[in-house]
């Protein structure tokens, strides 16, 4: 990959606009080979996520597995305050998550490089991390915030798996409260509309809307007989119906082997004659 100086001499830009920045695990792995990220400012117009200002967001290339939302925050917060860090397996659009979902049951994340949306608090972080000079690595896991690999990552994942019982107690808890609650209102907002539909001393009776726009049908004995009647009547059209459709397709059955018959009669008929013609000269 050929690489072109920039107009800063110490940072370095490759063909697409990306500047190369290195990095290193940690500060003691000073003789191992570095990592190099690409970074870019992100200036997709037609984008219609609000979560990524176009003037203070910094999109990365090949992200490590190990570099983790926090980790990027901590990576590129010497350029600057960080809002928020996005990591998806792809660059496009924002990775769907059902809001819906338990956070007690959540996917697996798959072991990959990754794409990483950085949104700085202020336009000059952007500006600082593409003239961040290549020569100098960006450190991952410092004596600050040091980063778990190996058997300490893997038994860090397994405790953080576990759920405690006294949350979950309490978040089932909350669940069915909420639930209850909003069971009981439901059947309140019922309870009234049926007060509401109610016949008055002259038989009139009030007709409201549904919860859902639709009118809803007046709760009393007549109008009860009446859709009773309607839907008896619509069945038997319904069963009329296809009898019909039964007895014109049983003709159409019976024609069409009539028709069948005739054919092989002819055909049989012409065979006799073609066999009785012969040559008579006297």
């Amino acid at each position: 990959m050929n690489m072109a100086p920039s107009e800063d001499q110490h940072a370095c830009v490759i063909p697409g606009g990306f500047t190369v920045l290195s990095l290193r695990f940690s500060e003691d792995d000073a003789h191992a080979a570095l990592h190099q990220l690409c970074v870019k400012e992100h200036r997709v117009r037609s984008e219609s996520n609000t979560n990524r200002p176009l003037d203070r967001t910094l999109f990365v290339l090949n992200v490590p597995p190990y570099c983790s939302e926090s980790v990027m925050t901590d990576v590129f917060g010497r350029f600057g305050p960080v809002q928020s860090v996005e990591l998806n397996e792809k660059p496009g659009a924002c990775e769907s998550s059902d809001s819906d979902a338990s956070k007690y049951f959540t996917a697996k994340r798959r072991q990959c490089f990754r794409a990483a949306y950085v949104v700085f608090r202020d336009p000059s972080g952007v500006t600082a991390a593409k003239r961040h000079p290549l020569n100098v690595p960006l450190v991952v896991s410092t004596a600050d915030g040091p980063v778990k690999t190996g058997i300490r990552k893997w038994i860090q994942q397994y405790s953080d798996s576990l759920i405690h019982t006294s949350s979950l107690q309490q978040d089932v808890d909350q669940f069915m409260n909420d639930f209850d609650r909003h069971k009981e209102e439901e059947a309140e907002r019922q309870k009234e509309e049926v007060e509401q539909q109610q016949e008055d001393e002259e038989g009139w009776v009030k007709v409201t809307k549904g919860s859902r726009g639709v009118k809803a049908r007046p709760h009393s004995e007549t109008a009860n007989e009446r859709t009773l009647q309607k839907e008896k009547k619509k069945k038997e059209r319904k069963e009329l119906l296809n009898f019909y459709t039964w007895q014109h397709r049983n003709t159409q059955k019976q024609h069409i082997a009539e028709l069948r018959k005739k054919f092989e009669e002819d055909k049989q008929r012409i065979a006799v004659l073609r066999a009785q013609r012969k040559f008579r000269p006297y």
